[in-house]
């Protein structure tokens, strides 16, 4: 049964009515015996928390110079059934769009950065398209996820290299942190027949060994994300169906020496919307589709002690697709793979830390639609990292080297002053850069092997107040970004289109503020985010001082929940200003204002049998984030885990 926008108001309050009430009825139970709970036994909301990230080395978010953000296994679990990209466009500083359901084309811009200019890793191994950029977020499930970091603009790029410009998200495969052996079983249902069963097992001994497998399916029937003025004839629904694995492992081979893997693999179909070949006069297919394969696996090898860790790291990452749209071929095939190795030593100092880094990263693609050449990239990174007194400072900076242009060396220095050990300011510069794409630089009648990279100049300043009850931080920045890589049409002196290439034509100005709050009552937990942002052309040309594509000046989230040791609800609002899908800004491409009023919860029943459920859009919202597509109505998941210890 799929619910569209079109069902009646009678069910749709029913599916409302239910969720709330379940969780309501819930919420008074555990009410009702809160007498018999003791305080201690209350789930602790940790403001907190420690990320690797940001830094490279565990550091506590309070002596991070850089906006950080972690959305942990608590979080994710409101997720259940949805993507990473999912989750990370509801996140402060992120806007997106979408020209379809899951598993379509998406793209994420964070602080007004595309997601070609955002590093993702997983497990601290490069996630990403060689051929065109960015990663496919909405191919990684949540539920083989354990946390997610996003370190918010340029300093990433002097700790991990390209593409860094706007901020690095790393993934992190489930059972990183394993506190006792269990298997369990998910079965869930949601909108447009959607389903998804998966189990997990975990286990721990006391010789050191950590073992976690994870495995699930879904699928779906997904909805009409054509507009009819768009595409008449792909009016259909577009189904998506993927298998999912991860596996985790750890052992401690003596007092300081511990060997560690883990992977993670997605493989997908996902019915799309095709175009006609204006080159071939081929008709699209009515029933067009996309195969993909994506994941990455990694192993280490890590010597500590006392005032020191050393850890040899080897991954390795895919991204592959084959696109069937018409009948006149195969289908396009695009083959990413990415192998790099690290050494990475933090050595701890009188006053401070040192880290020390060095890494080869070979980058490879295999398509039928273009020759490609691999790209091999040797590295070697330096940082100090000190918190002392009331002063937190971080300092970093990267070499890299390019077999198929120049190198590249970036750097960042920031500090923070605590004028109280709750209050704290601080500033932040980055420099950083992106490397050109193999569709940059090699794609056919359009690729250009001269380009240079894009590079930014990037500047952060903090006002930061963090108590047992609440962290609330005010961050502006301003980045300068230049050389970015656009297409550059060329005409006969008819008028007539006679080709082009990519060219370093572009500049941007991109300023802004964000303010998130998170607090905690006793059991009550409330919030919220506001980004204001100007992201803006600055290249001197015609489209001089426009506004950039899909980079609202106004989003904000606000939200209130209510958590026991057996209830977790929470009840949010979103709100994206209105934007423009091109650079041109003209009113053809105008996308309107929405919001959106979403509720999620868990409930445990018994120490073994959990609930977990989700209504997006409650109010059956009409919106669109890309002129011609889409968007879903009011849409739910609900699953039950049963857990064995």
């Amino acid at each position: 049964m799929a619910l569209s926008r079109s069902s009646s108001t009678t069910y749709l309050r029913f599916c409302i009515l239910s969720a709330l009430g379940v969780f309501a009825m819930s919420a008074t139970a555990a009410t009702s015996d809160s007498s018999a709970i003791d305080d201690s036994k209350l789930p602790q909301i940790e403001l907190d928390k420690i990320v690797v990230t940001a830094t490279r080395t565990p550091t506590k978010t309070s002596n991070v110079i850089a906006q950080t953000r972690v959305i942990d296994k608590e979080e994710l679990q409101r997720y259940q059934g949805q993507s990473t990209f999912d989750v990370l466009k509801r996140q402060p500083g992120i806007s997106h769009y979408t020209n379809g359901g899951s598993g379509t084309t998406s793209n994420f811009y964070t602080r007004g950065y595309n997601s070609n200019q955002i590093l993702v890793l997983i497990d601290g191994v490069r996630y990403s398209s060689m051929s065109a950029g960015g990663a496919t977020l909405s191919l990684l499930p949540v539920d083989q996820i354990d946390r997610i970091e996003i370190l918010y603009g340029a300093s990433g790029s002097s700790i991990y290299g390209s593409d860094a410009m706007g901020g690095v998200i790393q993934v992190f495969t489930k059972g990183a942190n394993i506190v006792r052996s269990n298997v369990s079983v998910t079965a869930g249902a949601g909108s447009h027949n959607e389903y998804l069963y998966g189990a997990s097992a975990q286990f721990l001994n006391e010789k050191g060994t950590t073992l976690s497998l994870s495995a699930n399916r879904k699928e779906t029937d997904g909805f009409n994300a054509t507009l009819p003025i768009s595409l008449p004839t792909q009016t259909d629904d577009d189904g998506f169906k993927s298998e999912n694995y991860s596996i985790s492992f750890g052992q401690k081979i003596s007092d300081s020496l511990k060997f560690g893997l883990s992977g993670l693999y997605s493989k997908s179909t996902t019915d799309i919307d095709a175009y006609d070949d204006y080159l071939t006069n081929a008709p699209a297919l009515k029933n067009a589709f996309a195969e993909q394969n994506n994941g990455a696996a990694s192993a280490y090898l890590e010597h500590f002690d006392d005032s020191s860790s050393t850890k040899l790291t080897y991954g390795y990452s895919i991204d592959e697709s084959t696109t069937y749209e018409t009948d006149v071929n195969n289908g396009s095939k695009y083959d990413n793979n990415q192998q790099q190795i690290s050494l990475v030593r933090t050595q701890t100092l009188p006053i401070g830390k040192a880290i020390i880094g060095a890494e080869h990263l070979n980058q490879e693609l295999k398509s039928n639609v273009y020759d490609a050449n691999d790209r091999k990239v040797k590295s070697g990174f330096l940082g100090y990292l000190v918190s002392h007194n009331d002063i937190d400072a971080q300092a970093n900076v990267r070499y890299d080297d390019y077999s198929d242009f120049d190198s590249e060396t970036t750097y960042n220095l920031g500090a923070a002053y605590h004028l109280t050990p709750e209050f704290r300011v601080g500033a932040n510069y980055a420099k950083g850069f992106r490397a050109p794409t193999f569709n940059d630089l090699y794609y056919p009648n359009s690729g250009n092997p001269d380009l240079k990279p894009e590079t930014s100049d990037n500047y952060e300043a903090f006002i930061e107040y963090k108590t047992e009850l609440q962290s609330t931080r005010l961050t502006g920045y301003h980045n300068k970004v230049d050389d970015l890589i656009s297409f550059v049409s060329i005409f006969d002196i008819d008028g007539n289109y006679a080709g082009g290439s990519s060219e370093n034509v572009d500049k941007a100005k991109i300023k802004g503020l964000t303010l998130t709050s998170d607090w905690v009552f006793d059991s009550y937990l409330f919030g919220g985010s506001y980004d204001y942002q100007q992201a803006k052309d600055d290249s001197g040309k015609s489209n001089d001082g426009k506004f950039l594509a899909i980079r609202p000046e106004h989003k904000g989230l606000v939200y209130i929940g209510y958590r026991l040791p057996s209830l977790d609800i929470r009840t949010e609002y979103q709100y994206v200003d209105n934007y423009y899908s091109s650079i041109d800004n003209t009113d053809k491409q105008r996308v309107d204002s929405y919001g959106l009023l979403n509720i999620s919860g868990n409930y445990q029943f018994t120490d073994n049998l959990t609930m977990t459920a989700r209504l997006n859009n409650i109010t059956n919202k009409q919106y669109i984030t890309l002129p011609g597509y889409n968007t879903d109505g009011t849409n739910f998941f609900t699953s039950l885990t049963y857990n064995w210890f």
